[in-house]
C-alpha cells in the first residue's frame, strides 16, 4: 500500500452480489452480516500500539473462506500525514518514514474499493475501478494476517504490493518505499525476505489465474440501498478480546 494511496471507484450480479435493497443476508455463527460496517484498521509501523489508517467497510461477504467488504465512495478515513499536514507521498522518500506524523479526517474520493481477504494470507486483493464502473485493475497489499475482533480487523501494511492487470499482467509496486523501509529500520532483513516470498507465492497463484483473480469480482457492484458507513468514536481503541 503507498503512501500515496487514492482509490478510483467497483453489474448487478457476481460472486458477491448483496441481496434485495434493504435486506441484509443473516451472518453464519461468528460471522458478520451482509450490510454490516466493520473498520479495516492497520497499524503505524514505527508504533506498533498505534493505528494511523482506519477504513470503515460494509461487509458483502464472510465465511470460512473469504471476507469481502466494500469501501464506498466519501468514506470518512483516518490517514497519516507529517506533523505539519503535508501529505506523506509529498515528502522525499530519504524523510518519508523518519520525519514526526500524526492522522487526520479525511474522505476516500473517486468511485470505491472492493477488498477480497482469505483467513492466513500475509495479502489482501483490492478492485479498482475507473468512474463508470469500467475495472482498472487487481491491487495485492502485501500485509500481515488480519486479526479479527468485534469492531473489524487489524494488520500491518509491508510496503511492497503487485499490481494485476485485466490482460493478467502484473508487476511489483512500491519497492522503493519497501527498500526505504528497510534503510530506516521499519522492516528487518528477516521480515523484508518473508514479505517477498509471500509476493511470490501471490504471483503464483496470479500466474496460474487462480481465486480470487478468476471469480469476476470485478462484475460485482454495490448494492445501492448502502449508505456510507461513519468513522466511530474510539475507531483507535484496542480491541478488547481478538477472534482469530
Amino acid at each position: 500500500m503507498g503512501e500515496a494511496d487514492t482509490a478510483e471507484g467497483g453489474a448487478v450480479g457476481g460472486p458477491g452480489v448483496a441481496g434485495p435493497a434493504g435486506v441484509a443476508r443473516p451472518a453464519a455463527e461468528g460471522r458478520w452480516a451482509v450490510g454490516e460496517q466493520i473498520l479495516w484498521r492497520y497499524r503505524d509501523n514505527a508504533d506498533r500500539r498505534q493505528f494511523h489508517i482506519c477504513r470503515p467497510m460494509t461487509v458483502v461477504r464472510d465465511t470460512e473462506e473469504l471476507l469481502a467488504v466494500w469501501m464506498a465512495p466519501g468514506t470518512p478515513c483516518i490517514r497519516p500525514v507529517l506533523a505539519d499536514g503535508t501529505p506523506v507521498h509529498r515528502e522525499p522518500l530519504s524523510t518519508r518514514y523518519t520525519k514526526p506524523r500524526r492522522t487526520t479526517l479525511d474522505r476516500w474520493f473517486g468511485a470505491g474499493v472492493l477488498k477480497l481477504a482469505r483467513p492466513g494470507d500475509p495479502w489482501s486483493v483490492w478492485l479498482f475501478w475507473e468512474r463508470g464502473w469500467q475495472f482498472k485493475n487487481w491491487y495485492v497489499n502485501l500485509e500481515e494476517p488480519r486479526r479479527r475482533w468485534a469492531g473489524g480487523i487489524d494488520s500491518e501494511d509491508h510496503f511492497l504490493d503487485i499490481c494485476v492487470y485485466p490482460d493478467r499482467r502484473w508487476e511489483w509496486r512500491d519497492e522503493d518505499e519497501f527498500a526505504q523501509a528497510q534503510r530506516d529500520g521499519l522492516i528487518s532483513p528477516a521480515q523484508a525476505a518473508e514479505v517477498r516470498s509471500a509476493g511470490r507465492a501471490a504471483i503464483a497463484q496470479i500466474t496460474a489465474w487462480r481465486s480470487p483473480f478468476a471469480d469476476g469480482w470485478e462484475n460485482w457492484r454495490p448494492d445501492p440501498a448502502w449508505g456510507i458507513p461513519r468513522l466511530p468514536e474510539g475507531w483507535d481503541r484496542a480491541p478488547d478480546r481478538l477472534l482469530s
